[in-house]
């Protein structure tokens, strides 16, 4: 029974250490590269245009309810999809985004 835990364990541990990181730019090549770029625009405006204007907490809003956060946002209308980002995801996009601020 100890073998069969052990075993157990060190194969837990092996899968987790193998386990890709999450950061920004796979969760901005997961959910945001068809329609935004970094510094040029696309469909969407690049990311170093979103960051000179929006704070992180904007920017997570817009991204967690685009239909409800538009007309505060004062955009005519809303193309973004909505989008269903974990908290760990949403906090990742939204610093990477962030990251372009002053790049053109």
């Amino acid at each position: 029974m100890k073998k069969l835990a052990f075993l157990i364990l060190i194969t837990s541990l092996t899968l987790f250490a193998n386990e890709p990181k999450l950061t920004g730019k796979k969760v901005f090549q997961t959910y945001c590269w068809g329609c935004h770029h970094q510094t040029a625009m696309a469909f969407g405006p690049p990311f170093s245009e979103i960051a000179k204007k929006r704070t992180k907490a904007e920017i997570e809003a817009y991204i967690a309810s685009p239909k409800s956060m538009y007309k505060a946002f004062g955009y005519k209308r809303t193309v973004m999809t909505q989008l269903h980002l974990n908290a760990k995801e949403l906090d990742l996009i939204s610093n990477y985004i962030l990251s372009f601020k002053g790049k053109k």
